[in-house]
């Protein structure tokens, strides 16, 4: 458009259109607020009294007067910048004042204009304009936007609820495109911003585009609203139904003489409440949460949480006590009925009774301010799977006719798994340590705390720190358990708990509890065990009678020597479970009578042997040793292997090793080079030769400083030339100037030695008192060699003895079980 000619020429879609526009015209402007007025329209307009004596003026004149939005409609007297410049001329078709003295008039529009300049002076606002006609484009895209409009309005309106059906009708009888525009644009729920929008396009088909854009989000939001309100229709027929559904349920029960009546239900809990034994505390909570639920509808969400509250409350035992019998013969009868062996162990659990029967007995005559410590202690039953320490805590439970309860602890990562969930959270509940003491039924039972050592921790918590109250004597008398948020008295609990391994128990929480260590069982032991309880247990198990399947003893012996590779007896069970489940089927199918179990028949039934590479090795090569070690399922053997290779004296380690167990291997290394000449080794051989040292069964991750002595003997032997002797268990760490330092897991490690046929084994010095405490089994069938230091070690190991009697020149200086000297070294056959 060029400023300077009267005529407008746009173009569109290769047609011509021309437009006149007029000269500047000075009209009165006309202020309007919340609405936009627009060409081709009429609509009524309450005047202010400040614009009257304006529009009479325009009366007087030619009726005409610019329609302008005010930007702000709170403005009440607007002044130019606070007013739209893109308007409608109209003209004013009457006015005059109603009965309350406020003039009503209707203007009909013409068309838009454009503030040119403003005039100043005057009560009135003035202002030059410019006439701004519409571009009006022909062709079959316009037709189709007409039609798509009119299609989109009548969806709009008939989603639209209470909308006008006259605006419907009108906007269908309306062909010309400009006017179909501005009418659809006033008749819709669209804001004053899009409307003033709409009017100061040029182009018709964009009006009509832009128009489109709005019509649609309106009609995808009342669509969505639509979908809201049916939705929450629904639910709210649905609880209305439910709600005359119950009341006619209850008017069935009635008529039935089944009556539930909800009201009666806080009745029955205060009766409850009152009856009870609990402590002021927790009484006081149960009554304000049983005045909360009073004042509740049955039907509220929060009700059943309530009632489940308050049944945890009543239910749990908060005074009920088991009577302890305390008879320390009756304890000593129940524990040898139910364990053999673990003598050690019964002697220490019955000081445990006795103490505690003592104790109780003095109870009055000491101060109640007085701790009893001797009550508070914690034991831990620490050992390989399968030697009895869960059925020990059943057997002290049956000692002191207590009810037995048992907790789990393997996997556990949840801090609320001991101390419960806040009743804030969804399906909270009590700790397992709340529920366990529910189920037993007395306050005073003996819990045993499973698999302690196998508790993990992540970010939910760390269970283990929330045990340290569990088990502190000085603390636990107050419990506070998440969900119940009252005080409970653990400190009439005894825990007992049990463990396979002790360095994964976190520090704090092993220094509350007392380790009692079981070992294992030798041969002897577990075939006595067999005898008086796996065999009958299993018999009775498949229901069968002594006199249908007999086990002899050579059989069972098998079974424990080839079968099975174990501390305890678990296995030894499955085994004798396996062979009487075969016995069933031979007195079904073959019509036996009886089943005698041999050692044939043992083989027969299990197969093939399983555990032969358990027994030692007889090897007269250089580079290899036998090892002693502590697994979690009890001792075991190990072979350390070396060989050596042209190289530059490096060394290489296989066979999963830990760091400790490497850092032994190099402490070994260099304590054999520097000892070569004692050792008669070449010197330079270590120079130009790479050394591999592997432990086999290379899947299991090994560790620990036991190994250190048995690697100085591969590495000796190895550069030496000279073998091992293959009939020697070896164990002890070692330190670079030749010293050996005691470890732990002797008796493990001697009952490995034992089953898996050594003759000869030699530890440190400062273990002699673990061997004192070996089994007789044991001291009879094995040679323990006590050493100081590596020379002495080396002498015993590497001495030619096939017959077993000590050489003359071994060196080393040993003390058998009473302390005296041992000129020999062996004990205990030659002491």
């Amino acid at each position: 458009m060029k400023s300077d000619t009267n005529e407008v020429k746009d173009i569109y879609e290769g047609e011509m259109i021309e437009a006149k526009t007029d000269t500047q015209d000075i009209i009165p402007i006309l202020p309007v607020r919340s609405m936009v007025a627009f060409p081709q329209m009429s609509v009524p307009f309450m005047i202010s009294f400040s614009s009257a004596s304006m529009i009479d003026e325009a009366i007087a004149a030619d009726r005409t007067v610019g329609l302008l939005t005010v930007k702000d409609p709170e403005v009440e007297h607007p002044v130019p910048g606070q007013l739209y410049e893109v308007g409608t001329i109209a003209k004013i078709l009457h006015a005059k004042k109603n009965e309350e003295g406020v003039m009503v008039a209707l203007l009909n529009g013409i068309r838009r204009f454009k503030v040119s300049t403003w005039q100043s002076g005057g009560p009135h606002l003035k202002a030059s304009v410019l006439h701004a006609p519409e571009i009006v484009e022909t062709g079959i895209e316009l037709e189709v936007l007409q039609r798509q409009l009119r299609d989109t309005v009548f969806e709009v309106l008939e989603m639209t609820p209470n909308s006008s059906k006259e605006a419907a009708e009108t906007i269908s009888r309306i062909n010309d495109p400009l006017q179909l525009a501005y009418v659809t644009t006033f008749n819709m729920n669209l804001t004053t911003e899009v409307r003033q929008e709409l009017l100061e396009i040029d182009s018709v088909s964009q009006k009509i585009r832009v128009l489109l854009s709005h019509l649609s989000r309106e009609k995808e939001m009342l669509s969505i609203g639509k979908k809201i309100k049916s939705e929450v229709q629904e639910k709210m027929s649905k609880t209305q139904r439910n709600y005359f559904l119950r009341q006619q349920l209850e008017a069935i029960k009635k008529e039935l003489g089944e009556t539930d009546d909800p009201a009666s239900a806080p009745d029955d809990y205060a009766e409850r409440i009152e009856g009870s034994d609990m402590p002021d505390e927790a009484r006081k909570e149960a009554v304000r949460e049983l005045e909360r639920m009073q004042q509740m509808s049955p039907q509220s969400a929060e009700y059943p949480i309530i009632k489940t509250y308050l049944d945890w409350l009543i239910d749990l035992p908060w005074g009920q006590l088991s009577d302890d019998s305390g008879d320390i013969n009756d304890a000593r009868r129940i524990l040898d009925e139910d364990h053999y062996g673990l003598e050690e162990i019964k002697a220490r659990l019955i000081e445990y009774i006795a103490v505690r029967r003592l104790v109780k007995d003095r109870q009055g005559a000491q101060d109640e301010t007085e701790d009893n410590t001797a009550l508070g202690v914690i034991l831990c039953l620490a050992g390989p799977p399968g030697v009895g320490k869960t059925s020990l805590g059943r057997s002290v439970a049956r000692a002191l006719g207590r009810k037995f309860t048992r907790m789990s602890l393997g996997g556990v990562r949840d801090e609320a798994e001991i101390r419960g969930h806040r009743r804030t959270y969804i399906g909270a509940m009590p700790g397992r340590i709340i529920q366990s003491i529910k189920r037993a039924g007395t306050r005073n039972p003996v819990f045993m705390l499973d698999e302690i050592d196998k508790i993990g921790q992540d970010w939910r918590g760390d269970p283990s720190s929330a045990l340290l109250e569990v088990l502190d004597p000085a603390q636990n008398n107050t419990f506070r358990d998440h969900y119940l948020d009252v005080d409970f008295d653990l400190s009439e609990v005894i825990f007992i708990a049990t463990a396979n391994q002790l360095d994964t128990i976190p520090g704090p929480l092993k220094d509350r509890m007392e380790i009692i260590q079981i070992d294992g069982y030798t041969a002897l032991e577990k075939l006595e065990i067999a005898r008086r309880h796996l065999i009958p247990r299993q018999l009775r198990s498949h229901r069968l009678e002594d006199d249908e399947v007999t086990f002899v003893e050579d059989a069972v012996v098998k079974i424990i020597h080839d079968y099975t590779r174990e501390a305890g007896v678990r296995n030894l069970e499955r085994h004798i479970a396996a062979i009487c489940r075969k016995g069933i089927v031979a007195l079904n199918e073959k019509g036996w009578s009886h089943v005698v179990v041999t050692e044939q028949m043992v083989r027969d039934y299990l197969k093939k042997e399983r555990f032969d590479a358990e027994r030692s090795e007889t090897f007269d090569v250089p580079g290899i040793a036998t090892g002693l070690a502590v697994t979690s399922v009890g001792g075991d053997i190990l072979f350390i292997e070396a060989t050596r290779m042209p190289g530059k004296g490096r060394l290489s380690l296989t066979g999963q090793l830990g760091s400790v167990m490497k850092e032994s291997a190099e402490i070994a290394l260099s304590y054999v080079r520097t000892k070569a000449d004692q050792l008669d080794i070449d010197p330079g051989a270590f120079e130009h030769a790479d050394v591999h040292v592997h432990v086999p069964a290379g899947a299991l991750p090994k560790d620990g400083p036991s190994a250190g002595v048995a690697m100085v003997m591969t590495l000796a032997s190895l550069f030496s030339g000279k073998p091992v002797r293959s009939d020697v268990g070896i164990t002890g760490e070692i330190t670079l100037r030749g010293r050996v330092l005691p470890v732990g897991g002797i008796k493990m490690k001697a009952l490995a030695a034992h089953r898996a046929g050594l003759k000869t084994v030699i530890l440190p010095k400062r273990n002699l008192s673990d061997v004192e405490d070996l089994p007789e089994e044991i001291l009879s069938e094995l040679a323990f060699v006590t050493v100081d230091r590596i020379e002495d070690a080396i002498a015993e190991a590497f001495a030619d003895r096939p017959d077993g009697n000590a050489s003359d020149d071994s060196g080393s200086a040993t003390e058998n079980i009473d302390g005296d000297e041992c000129d020999t070294g062996l004990m205990p056959l030659a002491c």
